[in-house]
């Protein structure tokens, strides 16, 4: 089963849109991640039923027994994240959403009064779609980790038994953890962006990063027609690079109108949907997940 990726420097330039058009125009139904964890929405453009949900245990956080506790101050004095608050009467407690789970306040309280649990960060969630299963996840607000809750997606897609000739990924944006998680082990990343200074700026560091694992890179190249100069600057990056361009993608306002409504491209006969789906065609034969 080949892995791929889907992933972009830069928000908002279609590459959820790809991810839903290949999984919809693939021959066979594929195993699917969304793990774009801060902002998963690949459920929102496949019609998905049957939705379960594990809880995500992410960094642990300190709790104050005020039973044990004499006010002495000291774990205040100690915590390097400003977690520990004192109130007008006196009492001290923790900030969750400052609270790093390091342990140090446990250690420094004389009473025994300050423990270290374990706390639900997210959840981790599987659906059934009609183009193969999808597991995604929420990153509950103010909560951090987001790379290892991406690995624990992956984890829970790569355990289920599906049949599948590839597994798509619909990665998060940018070049920090949560984009290293994705791409680690993946056999093919499929970069997504458009014609603009910021977004050929983004490209250029999310190739950096890809360059460290030693993937195989294609390009598609959303909105193309809306500035013709750069969208020649990104073609003559990818020549210098490598890399090859698989799609070329106009901007359809029908797209969008599909996507607000929550619909999926199947079925649409306009330009970009015709060249999403020759895009789809070109890595699939690329990668050799079908003929």
């Amino acid at each position: 089963m080949k892995t791929i990726a889907v992933m972009s420097g830069k928000g908002g330039t279609g590459k959820t849109m790809v991810t839903a058009g290949f999984s919809v125009f693939s021959d066979e139904n594929l195993l699917l991640a969304d793990c774009d964890v801060d902002a998963a929405n690949l459920s929102l453009l496949l019609e998905t039923s049957n939705t379960e949900c594990r809880p995500y245990m992410g960094l642990e956080c300190a709790s104050i027994d005020q039973t044990k506790c004499v006010g002495c101050g000291i774990c205040q004095v100690y915590c390097r994240f400003s977690a520990i608050n004192q109130g007008d009467d006196g009492v001290f407690s923790i900030n969750p959403l400052k609270c790093e789970g390091c342990g140090v306040c446990s250690l420094v309280c004389r009473e025994g009064a300050i423990t270290i649990a374990e706390r639900q960060s997210g959840e981790v969630c599987h659906s059934d779609t009609p183009h193969g299963p999808l597991f995604h996840a929420e990153l509950f607000s103010g909560s951090g980790t987001s790379g290892r809750l991406v690995f624990e997606v992956k984890k829970d897609a790569l355990e289920e038994d599906a049949k599948a000739p590839a597994f798509l990924i619909d990665g998060p944006p940018g070049i920090g953890c949560p984009v290293i998680s994705a791409i680690s082990g993946v056999d093919a990343v499929v970069l997504v962006t458009e014609p603009g200074i910021s977004a050929l700026h983004d490209l250029r560091r999310l190739v950096t990063i890809c360059r460290q694992f030693g993937v195989r890179m294609f390009l598609v190249l959303n909105k193309a027609d809306l500035d013709e100069e750069r969208a020649e600057d990104v073609r003559e990056y990818c020549t210098d690079e490598g890399i090859e361009i698989i799609g070329t993608i106009p901007f359809d306002p029908a797209i969008i109108e599909a996507a607000r409504r929550g619909e999926s491209v199947a079925g649409m006969n306009t330009p970009a949907a015709v060249s999403l789906k020759e895009s789809w065609k070109r890595l699939s034969r690329t990668m050799g997940i079908s003929e």
